[in-house]
């Protein structure tokens, strides 16, 4: 890691890129280890949520537009 990188806080950017590689599953260590020196865990959480309900709500949103193209 760079030294003009380390104790800046991370972008939003960055943030939501490592919800979104722990959500696959495919985060790499180099990232895992920047989130949790930089990265505050209430930042994590609340984005975990909320990618979490969106991914929910859209799940929900294509099974009711497949039921309502079949005529259920």
């Amino acid at each position: 890691m760079n030294d003009e990188q380390e104790g800046k806080p991370l972008t939003l950017r960055q943030m939501l890129q490592s919800v979104l590689a722990g959500a696959l599953g495919v985060q790499s260590g180099k990232n895992r280890a920047r989130d949790f020196t930089q990265g505050k865990p209430s930042h994590f959480i609340l984005l975990g949520v909320g990618f979490t309900v969106a991914f929910v709500l859209v799940i929900l949103g294509v099974v009711k537009l497949v039921l309502y193209l079949v005529g259920l």
